[in-house]
C-alpha cells in the first residue's frame, strides 16, 4: 500500500466534508442542482483565481488589473515579467468567458462601461 500525498489527502478530506454537508442537508434535486452549479463554476482555475483576486480586493477593480493579477496568480511570475500578450489573453478569456458565468450566477458584478469588476454586494 502506497502512501497518499498531501493534496490526495486534502482532496479526499474536502470530498468528505462536502458529503458530510450533504447529510446534513435536504438532499432535494434543488440542492443537488446547486452544488452542481456551484462545482461547475469553480472546476476552471481562472474561474477561481478570479474570485480569488477579488475576495483578496474586496473592492471594485478595473478589469484589466484583475486580468493582471490573475496572470500574476497562474504563472507566480510578477507582472513585469509577464507578457502583454499573456495578460490579454487572460483579459479575453475573463471578458468572453469566465466574467459573464460569475455575473450570471451573481458572485461578481460587472460595469461593462467603466470596465469594473465588483464582488456581489449580497
Amino acid at each position: 500500500m502506497t502512501s497518499k500525498s498531501h493534496s490526495e489527502r486534502d482532496c479526499v478530506e474536502f470530498v468528505r466534508t462536502v458529503l458530510d454537508w450533504l447529510d446534513e442537508h435536504d438532499e432535494s434535486d434543488a440542492s443537488t442542482a446547486s452544488l452542481d452549479d456551484a462545482f461547475a463554476l469553480l472546476a476552471d482555475q481562472r474561474r477561481r483565481l478570479l474570485l480569488a483576486v477579488m475576495r483578496t480586493y474586496g473592492e471594485e477593480l478595473t478589469l484589466p488589473d484583475a486580468a493582471e493579477e490573475v496572470a500574476v496568480r497562474e504563472t507566480g511570475h510578477s507582472v513585469t515579467n509577464i507578457s502583454a500578450e499573456r495578460v490579454q489573453e487572460v483579459y479575453l478569456s475573463l471578458y468572453h468567458d469566465h466574467l459573464p458565468r460569475l455575473v450570471d450566477a451573481g458572485l461578481l458584478e460587472y460595469d461593462q462601461e467603466r470596465d469594473l469588476v465588483a464582488p456581489n454586494a449580497v
